[in-house]
């Protein structure tokens, strides 16, 4: 097999490309949220209704990306990726001119089902391409456009908006992302390693059954629904709190919240490492009770302590997040591609009815019921840490006494 090796044009090529997509994906899937508060005021509907443009996308995509990386092995990877931006970018110029509400659902309904192809392939791609001395170097190129791309979508909307309006802030991403599209068609390479398969949906669906009847993976689909879904609901309804009085902040200074996410490049990574040396279930539960502790403290009312609320609770989420997601890996022992790819849907489900239940809260209860809502995600995660703890000592005390019979046995 020939491989796409560190320090060759093609390497350069490679990240190039992929980091020009996942600014595309990831600016058009959230540039909506920094939004909410104007799709309120323009279109006369609650909070819960407007955080539809991005629940209902969110979803969408979720759903979608459990059966496009199985198209992708019979199609290919390059053409998948490349129409799914496309798709996007033309979706968002369209989204930008939607007459009313319904209407801009029906475009971001359109836009999550070609979000689908950009997550679910590319990690397959690196994974097939890129030289496995450098693939750590590749995926985290990836996924820093990753987090560009989602910060860049919001920062962008929320200024161009106060400058403008909101249809030129989405049409300005759409323009982006046809610059992104064009990038990534002509510097991406050609896969060299993938071999077409035929599409077999029968044993998809085995697949994930199988993965469904395991407890211990439940409990982190579980985990990943329920922090994510606090996560979205945190800042879906935090821009509505923080323009209006007694905050009365602009659209841009409310966009330059999201800032914050880049605590999240960090925390992820080190408790990744603090997992390997303390253990993932420690970890975990330190992660979900950091996060408790920055959704309590942003109830105080002064602005600057309230966004310091923000970024503990930020900096917990992506810790726990990085550790939910990796231990699906280590735990499942065949179709890996497809665990993962279950663990992302109830990822992105959580994020669609957390972010919508968060709004019926807003409207009701204030930013209070807001926080309350989510110290109950939250409390139920620790539960669900807790059975993994249980399920994954019993599972380690049953692998130990098979390998001591084994042993006997072969002595």
């Amino acid at each position: 097999m020939s491989y796409i090796k560190k320090g060759t044009t093609a390497f350069h090529k490679t990240n190039i490309a992929l980091v020009a997509a996942g600014f595309s994906t990831f600016a058009n899937l959230y540039c909506v949220q920094p939004l909410l508060p104007e799709f309120s005021k323009e279109f006369h509907i609650s909070p819960a209704t407007s955080s539809l443009a991005l629940s209902l996308t969110t979803v969408t995509l979720a759903i979608s990306m459990l059966l496009v990386g199985s198209l992708s092995e019979s199609w290919g990877r390059k053409p998948v990726m490349a129409f799914s931006m496309a798709a996007v970018s033309i979706l968002a110029m369209v989204t930008a001119f939607m007459p009313d509400f319904h209407f801009l659902l029906v475009a971001r309904v359109l836009q999550g089902v070609v979000f689908a192809g950009l997550p679910a392939i590319a990690m397959a791609y690196i994974g097939e391409e890129i030289d496995p001395t450098s693939l750590g170097v590749a995926m985290g190129l990836y996924i820093s456009g990753n987090t560009f791309g989602g910060l860049g979508g919001r920062v962008i909307v929320g200024m161009v908006t106060d400058y403008f309006n909101w249809r030129i802030a989405i049409a300005s991403i759409g323009g982006l992302s046809v610059i992104a599209s064009l990038i990534f068609w002509y510097t991406l390479p050609t896969s060299q390693n993938f071999k077409p398969r035929k599409l077999e949906l029968g044993k998809l669906m085995k697949s994930m059954i199988s993965h469904l009847k395991d407890p211990g993976l439940l409990c982190l689909y579980g985990i990943g629904f329920l922090l994510m879904g606090s996560f979205v609901t945190l800042y879906n309804y935090i821009g509505f709190q923080l323009t209006a009085p007694p905050y009365s902040l602009s659209q841009t200074l409310v966009s330059w919240i999201f800032v914050i996410y880049l605590v999240g490049t960090f925390s992820s990574t080190w408790f990744g490492s603090l997992a390997d040396k303390y253990g993932r279930r420690t970890m975990l539960l330190i992660a979900i009770f950091i996060m408790f502790i920055g959704a309590v403290v942003t109830l105080n009312t002064f602005l600057l302590v309230k966004i310091v609320g923000i970024a503990i609770f930020t900096f917990g989420f992506f810790g726990g997040h990085s550790i939910a997601s990796s231990w699906v890996g280590r735990r499942v022992t065949h179709d890996k591609a497809q665990a993962s790819s279950l663990y992302l849907f109830f990822y992105y489900v959580g994020s669609s009815i957390g972010g919508t239940a968060g709004g019926v809260f807003w409207t009701n209860f204030g930013w209070g019921g807001v926080i309350s809502m989510i110290i109950s995600f939250l409390a139920l995660s620790l539960v669900l840490s807790v059975c993994l703890y249980f399920i994954t000592k019993q599972t380690t005390v049953k692998d130990q006494k098979y390998s001591v019979t084994f042993r006997k046995r072969h002595i």
